[in-house]
């Protein structure tokens, strides 16, 4: 009887070890970051924020009212790991406007993370071109690379004082 109690506890103990690795911080999916590129509390956000389509997710980086006081030039983000590999994005602004988005540095951990990135990476660029932000909506089915993306292109254009 004894050995039950200590299966059904390691048992116990072992999925809470894996959930606790695995799930995300309840608020958001990765911690916020300062903007000095170091994590910070994570900020909870509403459904309603900023999002552009009804029924879709909040945008990652907040709403989508930026105020832009970039001078030009480009900068490449900091490398962002994520559950399947890691990215870098580099940004190239010209006064207030973002005109190219490119990710000149990515890994993926196997041939199907690649091709998903393949993907959501265009579509990634589409929305920071259209929103002229970091400020952009996720792409489901690839919320790790999403929020990767959108951490490096913050990076970016924060090295460019782009607001």
């Amino acid at each position: 009887m004894r050995r039950i109690y200590i299966a059904v506890a390691s048992t116990v103990a072992g999925l809470a070890g894996v959930i606790g690795l695995h799930s995300p911080p309840s608020s958001s999916l990765l911690p916020a970051r300062a903007a000095d590129g170091s994590a910070g509390p994570a900020k909870a956000r509403s459904p309603a924020q900023g999002s552009s389509r009804p029924g879709s997710a909040p945008p990652l980086g907040g709403s989508r009212s930026p105020a832009h006081t970039a001078l030009s030039g480009s900068a490449q983000g900091a490398l962002e790991r994520y559950g399947y590999g890691q990215l870098a994005v580099k940004v190239t602004v010209a006064g207030s406007r973002i005109i190219s988005v490119s990710v000149p540095q990515i890994q993926v951990a196997d041939s199907y993370s690649g091709s998903i990135a393949s993907q959501v990476i265009p579509m990634l660029r589409s929305e920071v071109l259209s929103a002229q932000s970091a400020r952009i909506n996720g792409v489901s089915g690839a919320t790790y690379t999403s929020e990767a993306y959108d951490m490096s292109l913050q990076s970016a254009l924060d090295k460019l004082h782009f607001k």
